[in-house]
């Protein structure tokens, strides 16, 4: 390893130790007699396709480094994450929820569902959420909020990854199924591409219809 390379894993070491850092901190007494639980979501905002929500509690002395905000971080690095994850953590769930039910009860409660289901769906349980930037009602457990968590909080970051790369591979399979929308591609979200296809095609089982108004 060169003298640049050293150097900037020294650099990745502390700022992943930062991370940890200040998530203990936003967490202080609540996480002494347990465990944190960092909690993610993805898909709010696409036109199609689940939402996903993430819940990862890793192991207080593991040393998973490039952990952060999923969407900063190349597919490549966040498909080693996910497998480094899988293998490492004490527990994980991902809970995606579906475009129907998104429709029926609101993005935003289709999302506490989500959470509240990977939550339930652990197989350890934690002591404290650490959530990104909401608090999940109907949650008895002791939660800590954090303002773009996922790119300051350790196990935020890695329930990022989870969600995301679980979402991202279901898209891939349903482009598969409902070819010429270009899932693949754009995961769900509004791009020219998709939306010029909606209006072509007309809406597959996938899309949310409570978000494609504009579009048929």
């Amino acid at each position: 390893m060169t003298e640049k390379q050293l150097m900037k894993l020294e650099e990745e070491k502390k700022r992943v130790a930062e991370m940890r850092r200040f998530e203990l901190e936003a967490v202080g007494d609540l996480a002494r007699s347990g465990l944190i639980c960092g909690i993610d979501e993805a898909g709010r905002g696409p036109l199609a396709g689940p939402v996903a929500a993430g819940a990862v509690i890793l192991p207080p002395d593991h040393d998973i480094l490039y952990l952060n905000d999923s969407k900063k971080l190349s597919p490549k690095k966040r498909d080693m994450l996910y497998d480094q994850i899988r293998e490492e953590a004490l527990a994980w769930k991902v809970v995606m929820v579906s475009p129907e039910r998104i429709d029926q009860i609101n993005i935003l409660q289709a999302t506490y569902e989500a959470m509240r289901l990977a939550v339930a769906g652990l197989k350890v349980s934690p002591s404290v959420l650490v959530n990104d930037a909401v608090t999940i009602p109907g949650i008895d457990l002791p939660q800590v909020p954090v303002i773009k968590g996922d790119a300051r909080c350790i196990s935020i970051a890695a329930a990022s990854i989870m969600a995301k790369v679980t979402r991202d591979r279901y898209m891939e399979e349903l482009d598969k199924k409902y070819p010429g929308y270009g899932f693949a591609k754009h995961k769900g979200y509004g791009t020219r591409q998709h939306t010029d296809a909606i209006r072509e095609l007309g809406p597959c089982p996938e899309h949310r219809r409570t978000f494609i108004g504009h579009f048929i």
